[in-house]
């Protein structure tokens, strides 16, 4: 089977695997070549998948879909990290939700702002209908 994860910028992975196990809402699920063509939405968790030389790999997903059809399996979602071991990939995650709160909060400030600004004008533009 080839899988593929594609984010919204990038192809995370294109590869060969013999094996996809996932989560979508009604539980997790395993996929193998004969396996049935179906289209999930999948919950953020773990995917994991068996490569050809038969070594298992770990990928953090964030809410997607997949799609299996024949033997292409594609995995499409906003964010997924890629980690050999679940150890590694829990720091990884770590990490990226560190980075993704740090630029939340950048932009509800910027928003505060924004918004502090524009109730500025209008009591600007309600003193001067006054006069």
């Amino acid at each position: 089977m080839r899988l593929r994860v594609l984010l919204p910028e990038q192809i995370l992975l294109n590869d060969e695997v013999l094996k996809v196990t996932a989560e979508a809402e009604d539980g997790s699920f395993g996929l193998l070549p004969r396996h049935v063509d179906f289209v999930t939405a999948l919950v953020p968790g773990i995917v994991s998948f068996v490569t050809v030389d038969e070594h298992e790999k770990f990928l953090a997903v964030d809410e997607g879909i997949l799609v299996k059809c024949g033997q292409d399996v594609c995995i499409s979602v906003r964010s997924a990290v890629l980690g050999k071991e679940l150890g590694q990939l829990r720091s990884m995650i770590r990490e990226r939700f560190m980075q993704i709160d740090e630029h939340e909060k950048k932009s509800r400030d910027a928003l505060y702002k924004l918004e502090a600004e524009l109730v500025r004008r209008f009591m600007e533009i309600g003193k001067i209908d006054t006069l």
